[in-house]
C-alpha cells in the first residue's frame, strides 16, 4: 500500500511511522485512519520491523480531526441508526465499519493487537485523536513543544478512540475524568505531572530518545518474546482474577522455553549475545489466545 498521509522511515528495524500532513498540522481524516490501520497491521507481521515510533511532521504531532471536511466530519453515515446488537454481531459488516464504527478506535485496535513495542514522540499540538491515538502505544515522550488535550467536550462529543478503556488504566480514573470534563490544553510538565508521558525532553533530542528506548527494548531480544508480554500485559492486567494470567502465563513459558528461550539460556551462560531464530510472524500455535 502506498501510504498518502504518512512518512515511513526504516533504520535497523526501528521504524519511524510520520504522521504527514504539515500544512492542516497533520490532523486526522478517514484517509490517515485507514493508512495507520493498514500500517499497524502490516508491521505487526514484518520481521523486519522490531519496533515503532509515530511522531507528526513540521510544528504539531495530530492537531485532532480535520474539521473542514464536507458533510460529518467524522466520517459517519448519519442515515445509519445502529444498535449496540450490530456493534456485537455486525461489527465487520462494511455499512457498520466504514459508516458507524469510530476511526480512531479502529486505529488503536490495530495498534493494541500490534506484536511489536510503539513509542509515541509527541512533537507538538496533540489534541482529540491526536491524543487518544497515543494511549494505544507502550510508551509517550513528549518535546517541551508539545501540548495535549482531550477536547470531546468543548464540540459536544465523547472521548473516543477506545480512550476510555486505556486513559484510566494509565493516569487513573479521577485524573481522567478532569482531563477530560476540563478539556483543557495540557503543557508536557502537565501530562508528566499526571503521569501521562514518561519524560519531557529539548525538541532536538526527543526521536533520538524514542529510538534508543527502541533499541533497548528490542536488541538481543526474541521477537517471540516480546510479542507475547506485550498482549500477556495488555490482556492480563483487565483480567478479573490473576488465574487467568496463569493460564496464559503458563502456555507463553511453555512455548518461549522450548523455542528462543534455549538459545537464551546458553548465550547467558556462554556470555555471548543471543541469536535468536524465533520471528513474530511465526508465533506459537497457541497465539492469539484471545480469539479461541
Amino acid at each position: 500500500m502506498t501510504y498518502q498521509t504518512l512518512a515511513l522511515q526504516n533504520d535497523d528495524g526501528i521504524l519511524t511511522v510520520t504522521l504527514n500532513r504539515p500544512e492542516q498540522l497533520n490532523a486526522f481524516t478517514v484517509q490517515m485512519a485507514d493508512e495507520l490501520e493498514h500500517l499497524f497491521n502490516h508491521a505487526s507481521e514484518d520481521d523486519s520491523v522490531a519496533a515503532i515510533i509515530v511522531t507528526g511532521s513540521g510544528r504539531a504531532f495530530c492537531a485532532g480531526m480535520d474539521l473542514s471536511v464536507p458533510g460529518n466530519v467524522f466520517g459517519l453515515d448519519e442515515q445509519q441508526t445502529p444498535t449496540l446488537d450490530d456493534m456485537h454481531h455486525r461489527l465487520e459488516d462494511p455499512t457498520i465499519k466504514n459508516g458507524v464504527r469510530d476511526t480512531g478506535g479502529r486505529v488503536t485496535l490495530a495498534i493494541y493487537n500490534c506484536k511489536k513495542p510503539v513509542i509515541a514522540a509527541i512533537n507538538g499540538a496533540a489534541v482529540g485523536i491526536g491524543a487518544t491515538m497515543t494511549l494505544a502505544m507502550d510508551i509517550r515522550l513528549a518535546s517541551e513543544k508539545a501540548r495535549i488535550g482531550f477536547v470531546f467536550g468543548k464540540i459536544g462529543v465523547v472521548p473516543e478512540a477506545c480512550s476510555s478503556w486505556f486513559l484510566p488504566r494509565i493516569v487513573g480514573i479521577s485524573q481522567a475524568l478532569e482531563w477530560v470534563y476540563g478539556g483543557d490544553i495540557l503543557s508536557a510538565a502537565d501530562a508528566h505531572a499526571g503521569g501521562l508521558v514518561k519524560a519531557v525532553l529539548a525538541p532536538a533530542d526527543l526521536l533520538p530518545e524514542a529510538k534508543r528506548l527502541a533499541q533497548k527494548f528490542t536488541q538481543n531480544r526474541s521477537p517471540v518474546a516480546v510479542a507475547f508480554a506485550r498482549q500477556m500485559m495488555y490482556r492480563n492486567s483487565a483480567q478479573p482474577h490473576p488465574i487467568e494470567a496463569h493460564r496464559i502465563d503458563s502456555l507463553a513459558m511453555f512455548y518461549t522455553s522450548v523455542g528462543d528461550g534455549k538459545e537464551g539460556v546458553s548465550s547467558f551462560l556462554e556470555k555471548r549475545d543471543p541469536a535468536y531464530q524465533g520471528k513474530a510472524s511465526q508465533m506459537p500455535a497457541i497465539y492469539p489466545w484471545w480469539s479461541e
